[in-house]
């Protein structure tokens, strides 16, 4: 008698999982590439905001000089919003420009995400947060003008997906993928009663 297996003239295969070997390890590493490479993502993305919040606090002379520095009375903010000129949002940015309110939450979003990226933790909150940071940004810049308020060329040379929608994919895609347990502090976090009890915050 004769069993049929439903395939013909091949060997059945045991899934990976089944026999307990890795799938696609990096070499020497044992880790699986993707969780190394979304960590990557993950620490390069901190740097990014976290950058952000130290020069303009500090004013390391990149984007920002000294004498513009928030601890030396510089804002954070009057200089981007207060020079917006293109889109339709350029009177609400302007009123915005050099708030108390917007420089602050301007800046704790800065240190908070790059923090949060950094460490691993609350990525999902930070992921929110900077998008939705990274949306009003790319309002401000609006890709989709040709050209600005003046009458001159906008130099934008994506009228959709620029930068701002880069990071915020980024960002969406490693609080997605728990890309804090590699290198950083996710499992640890997981386990705090508040966070345990509230998805939403890992």
């Amino acid at each position: 008698m004769t069993v049929s297996h439903g395939y013909r003239g091949a060997e059945p295969t045991v899934p990976a999982a089944r026999t307990g070997l890795p799938t696609t390890p990096a070499a020497g590493t044992g880790r699986p590439q993707g969780a190394i490479a979304l960590t990557a993502l993950r620490i390069g993305l901190g740097l990014v905001f976290l950058w952000a919040f130290l020069d303009k606090t500090f004013g390391l002379g990149y984007a920002t000089g000294g004498a513009r520095a928030w601890i030396h009375g510089g804002s954070p903010t009057r200089g981007f919003l207060g020079s917006v000129d293109v889109g339709p949002l350029q009177t609400m940015f302007h009123s915005w420009a050099g708030t108390w309110w917007a420089d602050w939450l301007f800046m704790l979003s800065m240190a908070g995400i790059g923090l949060a990226l950094l460490l691993g933790v609350a990525l999902r909150p930070a992921a929110v947060a900077g998008t939705v940071v990274l949306a009003l940004m790319w309002l401000a810049e609006f890709p989709l003008a040709q050209v600005a308020a003046d009458g001159t060329p906008s130099g934008s040379s994506n009228p959709i997906v620029d930068y701002h929608v880069i990071y915020a994919l980024a960002l969406i895609a490693v609080a997605a993928t728990n890309a804090g347990r590699f290198w950083g502090l996710a499992e640890q976090w997981a386990r705090l009663p508040f966070v345990r009890d509230h998805a939403w915050t890992r």
